[in-house]
């Protein structure tokens, strides 16, 4: 019997023409998916999943617009290139995800020189301050006070404090502009 008669019976359920069906079409299913799949144990997986598939949706086989093979084999060469495409997606996102979760090595010798430096240049741009200036924004900036508090501290109105505080930091902004 031809595929094209069996896919007709398939399609009005009969499990007979199935079996019948699997014997005739298998092998060039498979083949087909192999070549394109490549790995066996995908291709087994791509081929079963086509003759499942076969079962389930030989009512859409259309025998006016060709033959039962032609119809079955672009089946199975549709879910194999869908597998391929898929495999291949998926590497590609696990490359990308790899390269996004790449961190270089800590060097923490580099770390500790650039951070001495750093508070050396601090050190020598808070110098630069003036006393009043450098003691409101230590006072701020290294012991954790408040605006209010510093002004209390210093026993100085809060609007001094925040005018010294303002030209303090804006003197320290011009000179650690050189470290930038």
């Amino acid at each position: 019997m031809e595929a094209d008669e069996l896919l007709v019976r398939v399609a009005g359920g009969e499990q007979k023409a199935f079996e019948e069906l699997y014997g005739l079409v298998s092998g060039p299913v498979f083949g087909l998916v192999r070549r394109v799949v490549r790995d066996p144990a995908q291709s087994e997986e791509v081929a079963q999943e086509v003759l499942l598939e076969l079962w389930r949706s030989a009512a859409r086989f259309d025998p006016g617009r060709g033959s039962a093979m032609s119809w079955i084999l672009t089946l199975a060469h549709r879910r194999a290139v869908d597998r391929v495409r898929s495999a291949r997606a998926a590497t590609e996102r696990e490359q990308r995800e790899g390269m996004r979760a790449h961190h270089p090595a800590f060097d923490q010798v580099a770390e500790e020189v650039e951070a001495g430096l750093e508070r050396e240049w601090v050190r020598h741009c808070l110098e630069r301050l003036t006393s009043l200036q450098r003691q409101s924004v230590t006072l701020a900036y290294y012991d954790g006070y408040t605006y209010r508090e510093v002004a209390e501290q210093l026993s100085l109105p809060l609007g001094t404090v925040k005018t010294r505080m303002r030209d303090g930091l804006t003197r320290l902004r011009e000179c650690l502009g050189g470290v930038a």
